[in-house]
């Protein structure tokens, strides 16, 4: 079982934190974009939120853009987004 979640981040941000409504995940990363840092942090967020190793999140496409999509094992897309917007 896996899911997809399309998140919009934002980084540089004078916090690290996770957004959620019905329409959209914004993520807002401290780190700067370089060297994959932004990306890192984003994994690590992720990982902690839903409760799950990092090693069961990756990023499908967006490497090196603000629109990503991150691919989470062992959830379904309902579970994610449950405990993505629980706090």
């Amino acid at each position: 079982m896996e899911c997809r979640i399309d998140i919009t981040v934002t980084p540089k941000s004078s916090k690290s934190a996770i957004v959620c409504d019905e329409n959209a995940v914004k993520v807002y990363l401290h780190s700067p974009p370089s060297d994959g840092k932004a990306n890192e942090e984003c994994i690590e967020l992720f990982a902690k939120r839903l409760k799950i190793p990092k090693s069961l999140i990756a990023i499908d496409k967006g490497l090196k853009g603000r629109k990503k999509t991150l691919r989470v094992q062992g959830l379904s897309r309902e579970e994610a987004m449950k405990r993505l917007i629980e706090k």
